[in-house]
């Protein structure tokens, strides 16, 4: 063979060669060919998988969690407890006394709330204050004056006032401002129609809270068994416990569904006794199944309505405390018959603490402290509020009351309060 056509052979050879060991090493892993097509569908599959997780994820499918709104009850409770950790301990104090402007300024007679008091309320900022007749002159001037009182308190404020209808009114008895004007509750009870204690309460209730008040001394919730009472008197529904119940029930709703908290008075029942808690003790003597059957009875039916305060008075009742301690003072008629034994979760606010009941036997500050110790929440008018705020103040300090015992309060008074907004 010559050299030409045996190079030509060779090449041929080589490629030959080349072919083959090019399909060994392409068959010795027949996988590899097909590794990243595998690899693409497997991440494909992947994704799909995480997108209909997602998708669940956020249609609120099971097995994701579900995020619940609040209730309006729990965020109010939440901004309580903001409020509560962020009050001072004067200030907490100063939230559980109902005073009259007067008790803060130290003018005579309080007719508008002026500089003076902005100024007293920024130092002493009052859970609540009251007015009466003689703080009313006209609508335009009672109007300018709430809304002032309203708008210096740096809390949420109750304005309170007495208005009962008949000859416990101050507004409709002033004279001075256009309100409808009811006959005293003993005629509405006449009509032995509980619709009628309805309509009072939806009345008394929308024209009061128009003038700026959101808080109602009234319904009166005694019982008039005792023909020689007159305190009380025709200011009751009757001396019927069931029909006084009845009414008492109804005036509650209407007056509340005006947003304007009413207030039962006066427990344990002021309609048996023939003193005057005004000028002195006042005395009981019922005993405790005899107040179950009846004064209880008509205070049981308010706090099912759904009242927002109860108040206390300054009447002896030996046969549950065995001495002449007034019920405002004692803590087995408060918490023991009233908080455990009818079930009432709401504020307690005590009668005038400048009444001859509590004045001619205790001092402003034993007595501001006593009434807390006992289970009340508010301390309506002692005849000193200086004396009797500090008292409570050094209370705490001195740990004869607890911080904690005055958040208890606290929290029912703005449970109301923020509920009202």
């Amino acid at each position: 063979m010559g050299k030409s056509k045996m190079s030509k052979v060779g090449r041929l050879l080589c490629m030959v060669l080349s072919m083959v060991l090019l399909a060994g090493c392409s068959s010795s892993n027949p996988k590899a060919g097909a590794g990243k097509k595998e690899q693409k569908e497997e991440q494909e599959q992947t994704e799909e998988t995480s997108g209909e997780q997602a998708d669940k994820s956020g249609s609120g499918e099971e097995g994701a969690p579900e995020v619940q709104e609040p209730t309006e009850e729990e965020k109010r409770e939440a901004q309580i407890e903001e409020l509560l950790g962020n009050m001072s301990l004067e200030d907490k104090v100063s939230q559980l006394f109902f005073v009259n402007p007067e008790a803060l300024t130290g003018v005579g007679v309080a007719v508008q709330a002026s500089d003076a008091t902005r100024s007293a309320m920024e130092s002493y900022p009052v859970g609540g204050v009251i007015l009466f007749s003689a703080n009313i002159e006209n609508e335009e001037q009672l109007r300018t004056m709430t809304s002032n009182l309203h708008a210096y308190s740096k809390y949420p404020l109750f304005l309170g006032i007495d208005e009962e209808g008949g000859r416990v009114a101050r507004i409709a008895g002033s004279g001075s401002i256009d309100v409808p004007v009811f006959p005293d509750m003993q005629e509405i009870g006449n009509t032995q129609d509980p619709e009628e204690a309805y309509r009072v309460g939806e009345t008394i209730g929308r024209y009061v809270k128009e003038l700026g008040f959101n808080v109602d001394f009234a319904p009166v919730a005694d019982v008039a068994s005792n023909p020689d009472n007159q305190v009380i008197g025709s200011r009751s529904f009757g001396s019927d416990a069931g029909l006084v119940s009845q009414m008492v029930a109804r005036e509650v709703q209407g007056m509340q569904e005006q947003g304007v908290s009413a207030s039962l008075k006066h427990f344990p029942g002021h309609g048996d006794t023939s003193e005057d808690s005004h000028a002195e003790t006042a005395v009981s003597k019922k005993t405790a199944d005899e107040l179950r059957n009846m004064e209880f009875l008509p205070f049981k039916a308010g706090i099912e309505a759904g009242v927002d305060m109860v108040m206390i008075g300054h009447i002896s009742v030996p046969a549950i405390t065995g001495s002449d301690i007034p019920a405002s003072l004692s803590e087995q008629i408060i918490t023991g018959c009233l908080r455990e034994e009818l079930g009432d979760q709401g504020i307690v606010v005590t009668d005038s603490m400048s009444m001859g009941a509590i004045v001619n036997t205790y001092t402003s500050a034993d007595a501001a402290v006593r009434a807390l110790q006992a289970g009340c929440d508010m301390l309506l008018m002692p005849q000193d509020f200086q004396a009797a705020r500090q008292a409570v103040l050094d209370a705490v300090k001195d740990s004869v009351l607890s911080e904690e015992r005055l958040d208890e309060s606290l929290r029912r008074i703005f449970r109301v309060k923020l509920r009202q907004q």
